[in-house]
């Protein structure tokens, strides 16, 4: 779609509506919309729009979008850490760079922009911590682990099914709370598929992740345990994160397992095995802007591990 600069400038009701006249600061709450769509948090949208306005300030509110060239970026920057009078934490000047390239990449889908101004602006300032991620020797260690749980004079199944699955397919906590069974497609011509679905602002979203036969193998004892008929795990999301706790504990692992290392490990493990990064990203339900940050730490934690 090629788009036209409008004669006037407008207030957009819709990210369709923003062209190359339109204020920066006309597009801040479609934009913060956009971040609401990628399932950011309100306090990550508010960081995001804080950094942006801090840009508007240099610039000036009404500077046309078209305008915002990968120069005038970098002397936004120079004032930001130099010239502002506030101090810049690393942390701070590292998060404000994400937000210009979410927000650029942004405005060149969108075809507001022709190029990127953002894509040549490299951190200068040290990034925010890495996760813990499980080595390869560790992930074995856990796999005993969860194995060796009982219930009753029994193993208990569901350690080593939440363990695999998460291994596996690297959902969130929250998604793995709304898991179901009928969210399992054992017909796919590609294998068993796990459909990982939710609404957001009455839209609803999904992705799709193949299990291998070994979790479905223990998806299968987990069932029959449990006489699951159809959410996958009925005790709180809190206690499966004790689970987690437990088996990092009895594994042992040199920091607490949970939701997130788990998720940056399957990520990293992908990686390794040669995965391509977009295969990656939408295992992760992640959109390309949110690559950005997310991509260059996988890489990073990649090559410590290699390296390690």
């Amino acid at each position: 779609m090629n788009r036209q600069i409008s004669l006037f400038a407008q207030t957009p009701q819709s990210a369709d509506d923003i062209d190359g006249r339109t204020g920066l600061e006309a597009t801040f709450d479609l934009f913060a919309d956009f971040l609401r769509g990628e399932d950011k948090t309100e306090h990550t949208i508010k960081a995001f729009i804080g950094d942006l306005r801090l840009l508007a300030e240099f610039t000036g509110g009404a500077l046309p979008t078209a305008e915002l060239g990968a120069e005038r970026l970098e002397r936004f920057l120079q004032w930001m850490e130099n010239e502002r009078g506030v101090p810049c934490s690393r942390k701070t000047y590292a998060r404000r760079v994400t937000t210009l390239k979410v927000y650029c990449q942004w405005l060149h889908d969108l075809e507001v922009l022709a190029e990127d101004p953002a894509q040549s602006i490299r951190q200068r300032s040290g990034p925010a911590p890495l996760s813990d991620v499980l080595t390869d020797a560790q992930v074995r260690d856990c796999i005993v682990a969860a194995g060796e749980f009982k219930r009753g004079a029994e193993q208990d199944h569901r350690p080593a099914l939440l363990f695999q699955l998460l291994l596996q397919t690297g959902i969130k906590k929250a998604e793995c709370g709304r898991l179901r069974l009928r969210d399992i497609n054992r017909g796919s011509t590609d294998g068993a598929e796990l459909y990982i679905r939710h609404k957001l602002r009455d839209v609803y979203k999904e992705r799709r992740v193949i299990l291998d036969a070994d979790t479905l193998r223990l998806l299968d004892s987990y069932v029959r345990q449990y006489q699951v008929e159809d959410l996958l795990f009925t005790c709180t999301t809190r206690n499966l994160e004790y689970i987690l706790t437990d088996i990092g504990a009895c594994a042992p692992v040199p920091f607490k397992l949970s939701f997130e290392v788990m998720r940056w490990t399957m990520a990293v493990r992908d990686y390794r095995a040669g995965v391509d990064e977009s295969l990656i990203r939408e295992k992760l339900g992640l959109s390309r802007q949110s690559w950005y940050e997310t991509g260059d730490k996988v890489r990073r934690l990649a090559n410590m591990l290699r390296t390690g």
